[in-house]
């Protein structure tokens, strides 16, 4: 099964924009009541049986179950009888809220992220209906459950033999997105490996070096409009909390950012084709970039955003049939490429590796391009025998 997801630009009327604002708030409150809930229940169990705390103290009865999301959904159904509020929001958008929730819990449980936290009325950005009976789009238009049609800018056609899933609804700080979850149940294989190999190596001195011997400069996302953002955030400090000129000039900062996160992804697509357009097999490092992140240099490969690259490229090959494979990164830039001798370890102000077993000299990050390209070829070997 392939599922792919289509954002579009809505371009809602006054009226339709007020109740997409409606919504955001209504699953705002649903969200922070749920939240409240579960957090109490929690803090209840902390104390020990025997004592309580001399500051407060939660009362909850011990035999209250915890307020998991099929016990929250059925409450949610129950208060809707008394608050009329709940009555404005699709019945469905509200249980996903519940269910974003429930998820939240269980990625800080399995994969240690940090506990959930409550959102103001910036920080909710997004609702889902979760279900259509047919598909809503049509003639540039789509219909949404309470809000109607829709007028939407259609800047690619969707594919045939896809069925919608599923809508998101997103507010940005250039406007509201439609994220279209689209699936077709054909099943397609793993990309085999074939074709002309080629190494990738990612650095801060130049983005890429590839094994082929070019070198792709690294663009300066933050840094080029970083003068003006420092700017608007000075500014910021002077207004009033709560204030409509705070708000509006959040809203500029906003738009800014939002123009750097374009620019660095539409430099990353645009990137990912150009290596596929001259290879039919893509190695790269399993770097950790986490690590990376909180050097000396975090600044600079936060801006460069090589996970974001690495996730784009690994797309961007499956879509056009390149074999793309991760190897192992270690020691890439102290082995030779050419005769496989180990040179020792080198500063980073040494640009040019020159092997002083043969005498093969070439700059560094195309020699660990080259190393990386080995390793990959002997890799997928290794899997085809």
């Amino acid at each position: 099964m392939i599922t792919l997801t289509y954002e579009f630009k809505l371009i809602p009327s006054q009226q339709q924009i007020a109740i997409i604002e409606d919504m955001l708030a209504v699953c705002r409150k649903v969200w922070n009541y749920a939240l409240r809930e579960r957090k109490d229940w929690i803090n209840s169990r902390k104390c020990a049986v025997n004592c309580c705390s001399l500051h407060q103290e939660y009362i909850i009865p011990g035999d209250t179950p915890y307020p998991n999301y099929k016990i929250q959904a059925t409450n949610l159904t129950k208060a809707k009888i008394t608050n009329p509020e709940l009555k404005r929001t699709n019945a469905q958008v509200l249980q996903q809220v519940l269910k974003n929730l429930e998820k939240a819990f269980s990625n800080m449980k399995e994969q240690g992220y940090g506990f959930p936290r409550f959102k103001n009325k910036y920080r909710m950005r997004s609702f889902v209906f979760p279900q259509f009976k047919s598909n809503p789009i049509s003639n540039e238009y789509i219909k949404l459950p309470q809000i109607g049609l829709v007028r939407v800018r259609l800047s690619r056609p969707i594919p045939e033999g896809f069925k919608l899933k599923q809508v998101r609804v997103v507010r940005r700080a250039s406007g509201y997105f439609a994220m279209l979850s689209l699936q077709s149940p054909v099943s397609v294989p793993d990309t085999p490996a074939s074709g002309h190999p080629l190494g990738i190596d990612i650095g801060l001195d130049k983005f890429l070096a590839t094994s082929d011997g070019e070198l792709i400069e690294r663009p300066k996302f933050l840094s080029q409009l970083q003068s003006e953002l420092k700017l608007l955030q000075r500014r910021l400090k002077l207004k009033s909390k709560g204030s409509a000129n705070r708000h509006k000039l959040n809203q500029k900062i906003a738009r800014l950012h939002q123009k750097i996160s374009d620019i660095r992804k539409d430099f990353h697509f645009k990137l990912a084709h150009h290596l596929c357009d001259q290879a039919g097999m893509i190695f790269v490092e399993d770097l950790d970039l986490k690590t990376w992140a909180k050097g000396m240099l975090g600044k600079h490969t936060l801006d460069a955003g090589f996970g974001q690259f690495f996730n784009i490229l690994a797309w961007v090959c499956r879509k056009r049939g390149v074999y793309f494979g991760k190897v192992d990164y270690r020691y890439t830039s102290q082995i030779c490429p050419n005769c496989g001798a180990h040179t020792g370890k080198k500063d980073l102000s040494e640009r040019i590796h020159k092997c002083p077993e043969c005498q093969y000299e070439i700059n560094r990050d195309v020699a660990a391009a080259k190393v990386i390209c080995h390793r990959g070829i002997t890799a997928v070997g290794q899997i085809v025998a």
